[in-house]
């Protein structure tokens, strides 16, 4: 009777051990997830930042262009907010697909400014705009890597939270789903162009 206690015992230590391990695998693939999410808001940010420099720039040249640049910073403040409800929580998909959809506004509002800015070479030859642009270019490129990464960290937590036995630790300790960060349209998964 000792021996067969001591076998289910043992059977149930290392159950427990195993679902601990499980748990904390999905820990850890959430926090990473949620730091890759960390450093596409850094990139955001800088992003933000850079808006309404550059719509105060053109400004001074798109005298009859108002609508457009009133569009970019309403898009920017939108984003923004967006931005800031996904990095409250990344794991909200709620606040990813805000995310997504405010990022897609911008971006179309964005490219709109930037042909707008291409009939005024005065604009275009700024050294002010220039340095703007170029800055915009490089951290629209950083954004696409950050967002690589994310996207990868979701993939694989949403991968250890799906298969078995994992997903029965992680529907009965509530590890959700995590949302991939993908741009709405195909035409915005081309960089955007922004160069005078």
């Amino acid at each position: 009777m000792g021996k067969i206690m001591f076998v289910i015992l043992g059977a149930v230590v290392i159950l427990v051990l195993f679902l601990i391990g499980i748990y904390n695998r999905l820990v850890t693939l959430r926090n990473q997830f949620k730091n890759a999410f960390a450093q596409i808001d850094v990139q955001l940010k800088r992003r933000y930042d850079l808006i309404p420099n550059l719509v105060e720039t053109a400004k001074g040249y798109i005298k009859h262009e108002r609508e457009t640049l009133e569009a970019v910073i309403s898009a920017r403040n939108q984003a923004y907010g967006a931005s800031q409800r996904a990095a409250a929580n990344p794991s909200d998909a709620a606040a990813m697909q805000g995310l997504i959809h405010a990022e897609s506004q911008m971006a179309g509002v964005l490219g709109r400014l930037m042909a707008v800015a291409e009939a005024y070479p005065d604009l275009k030859a700024n050294q002010n705009m220039m340095q703007l642009t170029e800055e915009l270019t490089t951290t629209e490129n950083k954004i696409s890597f950050a967002r690589q990464a994310y996207n990868d960290a979701v993939m694989m937590y949403n991968t250890a939270r799906e298969t078995f036995p994992n997903v029965l630790v992680a529907n009965n300790f509530g590890f959700a789903a995590a949302t991939l960060f993908e741009l709405e349209s195909p035409a915005e998964r081309q960089v955007p162009k922004v160069q005078f």
